[in-house]
């Protein structure tokens, strides 16, 4: 079989129904509209959810309102806890982070959170710390660096 003898199944294309053309096609005057009302207008018929007047789904359901704000910042979250892999009084950045495999990407900023504890002194480096994470590892004797 070659392409050019490729065909479809039989029964799977139909022809294309030509409304308007007269009387004696069957779909003329009307062209299966009916007659009159919003839906047989050019241009016709309701917004989707319109139902007819009455307080829509959308609104009769609270929880399912709202948006979603396409300007949020999506941060790589690192507990302190999880700092305790890098050996004492080094260094701790995002590409350190990458490494160790606690981050996905370097294409989001980095926040530090206050899970967990940290037992020996590093140096931090991040886009942003929470409070606890701040005073806990200043409190191991460490360093904190926002860049």
């Amino acid at each position: 079989m070659k392409q050019n003898e490729l065909r479809p199944c039989s029964g799977a294309r139909r022809r294309t129904k030509r409304v308007g053309r007269g009387d004696g096609s069957g779909r003329g005057t009307y062209s299966g509209r009916g007659s009159k009302g919003q839906k047989s207008r050019s241009g016709g018929g309701v917004r989707l959810g319109f139902e007819g007047g009455q307080l829509p789904l959308i609104k009769r359901l609270p929880r399912k309102r709202g948006f979603t704000n396409i300007f949020k910042t999506e941060y790589n979250i690192v507990n302190v806890s999880k700092l305790d892999a890098f050996p004492p009084a080094s260094e701790v950045n995002p590409p350190e982070l990458l490494r160790a495999g606690l981050v996905n990407s370097l294409s989001r900023p980095t926040k530090i959170l206050g899970g967990g504890d940290i037992h020996h002194p590093l140096s931090v480096k991040a886009d942003k710390f929470s409070a606890a994470a701040e005073r806990k590892i200043i409190a191991a004797g460490g360093k904190v660096d926002r860049s």
